[in-house]
């Protein structure tokens, strides 16, 4: 488990520009069966590939003019019960951090996997899900 010290920033990247935190199993289930429409579901990390291109395509994604009605997070290697609930959503994907996923009335129909994201700048990732966006949102 990460000190929330080091965490504390990389969280700030993502709440500071409406992205909710879940910190516990109930949350993710709340967050995900409860809320109808889309979710942007985003496994935090503390990783360089979450820094240099995850975290930054989140805000250029959510930009976008369609977004989801819904953005949340979890950390990984910090709230370990969110993260473990969080991924069940993403079965049949391996668990992978970061990651984001796109879910509609809890159900997956986008994923990014940490590999589609390691050596990819932030604004092809934000591509990516607007794309994702102009499809399900």
């Amino acid at each position: 488990m990460y000190p929330e010290p080091l965490v504390a920033p990389m969280r700030a990247e993502l709440t500071s520009i409406g992205v909710k935190e879940l910190k516990t199993a109930d949350e993710v289930v709340e967050a995900i069966e409860k809320n109808s429409g889309t979710t942007l579901l985003v496994i935090n990390s503390v990783c360089g590939c979450a820094a240099g291109a995850a975290r930054p395509s989140i805000k250029l994604a959510l930009a976008h003019p369609k977004k989801p009605d819904h953005a949340v997070t979890v950390f990984a290697g910090v709230d370990k019960d969110a993260v473990a609930k969080a991924r069940n959503y993403l079965l049949p994907f391996p668990p992978s951090s970061p990651c984001i996923a796109l879910i509609k009335d809890g159900k997956l129909v986008h994923m990014i996997e940490r590999h589609h994201i390691e050596g990819r700048m932030a604004e092809q990732i934000a591509d990516n899900l607007k794309g994702a966006f102009d499809q399900y949102c």
